[in-house]
């Protein structure tokens, strides 16, 4: 039977926008009526692609959030607009991602959705936003506060960045928001966040774990020039590749691992900053944040090991493009990045194990990898299931 879907999502790009344009394009291929919304990033290119354009009101919306401590409950103007097109639509089903990020109000969407039974609500937590008073992640920080009550922030200075700690206020109308739904399902794209949601305000919700997928016509063992363009032939080369390189990405750990590397080994970090580009090691060669899928291919191909010393993720595609281009995976035990080890292609360690075993790490055998792209069946299952 053919839907008319309408998914939400912060941006058009990075993991999450391309969860968002994946599923997009696969339903259209399907014969299916879709939509995708987002508040900020690029204008849209189709009939089918709906910009919010709201850039003042996003501004607005992170300057309140600092001043009060209310993240979610701005951009009314852009709001306003985001329902206006719902009631032109008439979606079957709303797909929301992220909602947080300085373009949405909360309160206004869920209002909508609550008056809206008759419309399927089907909701991808990216991260951990949805069921705590302020934070979209706190495992690096061990608080568990999110379990009964958010109060006292220890992260008010971390995104989304608050000068007033209205994290009491912003838990339980979170909660009272987004519970009592009538037809909503809850997606994650790890067992270790599914885990979390069952232990919050939102575990009486139907949910599934679908993991992420990747494109596997672009990450696919990929012929390179970066070795011979830095004289890099013989060289062991330890790979690190994230959007934003913060402490909690491991960007101190890659920096201090580097110290205790021989000339055996080169790290590559991609995504760096201007600043973090002119403090690098002589061992680290940093590369920008890159838009060309198949160059970043070609890295991973390239490769002898991917690192990701991430403190806190949920489950990270970086980890899948690695192993779908034959490079193992080295990871810490955070989140759900060990998950992508089903593949049994790489190890989970510690830093001090990372340490010690970095010569094995290096040498461990390339292979080929069938990375399980069953994202789009599950979430038609899902669609379909009236």
């Amino acid at each position: 039977m053919k839907m008319k879907i309408v998914q939400i999502n912060s941006v058009p790009n990075g993991s999450t926008g391309k969860i968002m344009l994946d599923i997009h394009r696969a339903l259209l291929n399907n014969g299916h009526d879709s939509y995708v919304i987002w508040g900020r990033g690029r204008n849209a290119t189709n009939d089918h692609e709906i910009y919010l354009n709201d850039k003042i009101g996003v501004y607005i919306h992170a300057l309140l959030s600092r001043i009060t401590g209310k993240v979610g409950f701005y951009s009314k103007h852009s709001t306003k607009k985001l329902l206006r097109i719902l009631d032109e639509i008439k979606p079957d089903i709303i797909h929301l991602h992220n909602i947080h990020g300085y373009y949405i109000n909360i309160e206004m969407l869920f209002e909508y959705i609550k008056k809206h039974e008759e419309i399927r609500i089907v909701w991808t937590l990216h991260d951990c936003w949805s069921f705590t008073g302020h934070c979209p992640h706190f495992e690096y920080i061990g608080c568990k506060k999110w379990i009964n009550e958010c109060y006292k922030c220890p992260q008010l200075r971390s995104y989304p960045k608050s000068f007033v700690d209205n994290t009491k206020w912003c838990y339980h109308k979170k909660r009272e928001l987004f519970t009592g739904v009538k037809d909503l399902t809850i997606v994650t794209p790890s067992k270790w966040l599914l885990n979390l949601v069952n232990k919050s305000y939102l575990g009486k919700y139907k949910s599934k774990v679908i993991y992420n997928s990747i494109d596997l016509d672009i990450f696919k063992p990929t012929k390179s020039d970066f070795r011979e363009k830095y004289n890099l032939q013989d060289t062991k080369i330890l790979l690190g590749v994230a959007n934003a390189w913060t402490q909690k990405k491991g960007f101190n750990d890659f920096i201090k691992l580097s110290k205790m590397l021989n000339d055996d080994f080169k790290i590559v970090l991609v995504g760096l900053n201007d600043k973090q580009l002119k403090t690098l090691p002589k061992n680290i060669i940093g590369i920008k944040r890159t838009e060309n899928q198949k160059e970043l291919a070609g890295l991973y191909s390239c490769a002898n090991a991917f690192l990701n010393l991430t403190y806190e993720d949920n489950f990270p595609t970086v980890n899948l493009e690695a192993l779908a281009c034959g490079t193992p995976v080295i990871t810490y035990n955070t989140g759900g990045s060990p998950e992508c080890l089903i593949y049994n292609h790489g190890m989970v360690v510690t830093y001090d194990e990372l340490l010690k075993n970095i010569t094995q790490i290096a040498n461990i055998k390339k292979k080929n990898i069938r990375i399980d792209n069953n994202m789009f069946k599950e979430y038609l299952e899902i669609y379909n299931n009236q």
